[in-house]
């Protein structure tokens, strides 16, 4: 594979496994995740007070490419706290109490629900959507906001974005990486995407309601619940008439923005950006209404209150995110061009490091794509690394004579399961961030039903080819 290891790639290896470790621990990791910036910095260049800079520098880098999340967490947390004081919020969710009104329907509805919308829209959207009106229904059902953000994860950022049969982003990437029709791809995974997914939010869903029985999350409910409360203490701006009509008319703006999207083939950041400027409308227009003369002062209280949320809640991601980013292109942004001239960034040459030193079965293929999947996933996109899953799967596919679409479909699961929000605690902060709970907590409790997802998709994978 033409690929050159360099202390900087053994350095990232290390500070992962220590990431991780803390992480199991429950141990706070920014110490050691500025530590390794500044490791891989001074080995990189040879320079202190460059390498000092550095740990800066990338602090900056992932603010910039967290910005639109912490943005569009910010606006949605602003405009529903006006709700909330107006007491829209209680005539809005009124009509989902009627039928969610266990925690079993909680999950299930709201996963099934985010991964409808993100297989047209992509889940960060989808997150917005839901989080907003669905989060006191469900707590009021009696499902932790915990087990909330899980199911709007599992469903959206696991099952919608690793399969993305309606969209088809992913399938298209690493088709054109191993060379076969997008439809292979798509055809393939979808048995394995039913896996992935059944294994991993019933196993998700039985581990919730064991700790919910064992009364480990108690606690945690009733935190949440008397935080709402105390952030949602209506005061008495709005009439009837008037809380009835904004609680309709705000449905109505979201589900215009939906048609919008459908309509104006609006993805990713675009819908997202949508969503968001239609949010901060219905916060300037909320707040004049129920504030009148106070509107213009509120207006401005309400956007910090939104910002404070964002900025604290993503304040212990960013240097996490920071050292992470130095697996991909975030390295030569940062810290200059001082990788091998072969490399395609740490996180990728690693995976195909991996692939070329081990021997060839149609076993132990399919279990090298699932780990050069989750190996590229580390860098928290879930997308960077699924080229490589693809011309991986078309090398071994030729290699062992078929399998092709199957060890790639493989490879994009892993990849974008790992990476793409269900693992890596800044890829899913939109889910976290939306039901107040830590993004760190959040990735403990996927990690277990997803290594078993993992696992036994691994396995099906093996009897597929």
């Amino acid at each position: 594979m033409g690929i050159e290891f360099t202390a900087l790639h053994w350095i990232y290896v290390v500070f992962i496994v220590l990431i991780i470790g803390f992480m199991v621990k429950r141990r706070d990791t920014t110490l050691i995740c500025v530590l390794g910036i500044f490791m891989l910095a001074i080995v990189a260049t040879g320079d202190l007070t460059s390498s000092i800079s550095g740990v800066f520098n990338s602090f900056i880098y992932a603010i910039t490419e967290l910005l639109s999340t912490i943005l569009i967490i910010s606006i949605i947390v602003a405009m529903s706290r006006v709700m909330m004081t107006a007491g829209i919020n209680e005539v809005m969710i009124a009509p989902f109490t009627k039928f969610i009104k266990t925690p079993a329907l909680a999950y299930w509805t709201i996963g099934l629900l985010m991964m409808l919308i993100s297989w047209f829209f992509w889940p960060s959207p989808a997150v917005a959507l839901l989080g907003a009106v669905l989060l006191p229904v469900a707590i009021r059902a009696g499902l932790p906001a915990l087990g909330v953000a899980m199911a709007m994860n599992l469903f959206g950022h696991g099952i919608a974005l690793s399969s993305d049969f309606v969209i088809q982003g992913a399938p298209k990437l690493t088709a054109d990486a191993a060379g076969i029709p997008v439809g292979e791809v798509v055809s393939a995974s979808i048995p394995l995407v039913i896996t992935m997914g059944v294994v991993t939010t019933i196993t998700a869903y039985i581990l919730l309601r064991r700790d919910m029985r064992r009364g480990t999350l108690l606690l945690n409910m009733a935190n949440e619940t008397s935080e709402n409360t105390e952030q949602a203490t209506v005061e008495n701006l709005l009439s009837v008439g008037q809380k009835r009509f904004f609680a309709l008319l705000i449905p109505i703006a979201f589900i215009v923005d939906v048609i919008a999207m459908s309509v104006f083939k609006l993805q990713g950041g675009d819908a997202t950006a949508l969503i968001g400027g239609t949010s901060v409308f219905i916060l300037l227009l909320l707040s004049v209404v129920a504030h009148k003369k106070d509107g213009l002062e509120k207006t401005t209280s309400y956007l910090i209150q939104g910002f404070q949320f964002g900025f604290k809640v993503f304040g212990p991601v960013i240097p996490i995110a920071a050292f992470f980013y130095l697996g991909d292109a975030g390295f030569t942004q940062i810290i200059g061009d001082h990788l091998p001239a072969t490399s395609h960034g740490i996180v990728n040459d690693l995976g195909v490091g991996l692939a070329a030193v081990v021997p060839l079965t149609k076993e132990i293929a399919v279990i090298t794509l699932a780990v050069v999947g989750a190996i590229t996933g580390l860098d928290g996109s879930g997308f960077s690394g699924i080229s490589l899953a693809g011309s991986v799967g078309s090398l071994f596919g030729n290699a062992i004579g078929g399998g092709t679409a199957t060890l790639t479909a493989l490879g994009q699961i892993t990849a974008i399961w790992v990476g793409g929000g269900t693992l890596i605690p800044w890829a899913l902060i939109p889910a976290a961030a939306i039901c107040n709970v830590s993004p760190f907590e959040l990735a403990r409790r996927n990690l277990l039903p997803v290594v078993i997802g993992l696992f036994i998709t691994t396995i099906v994978a093996v009897f597929l080819i």
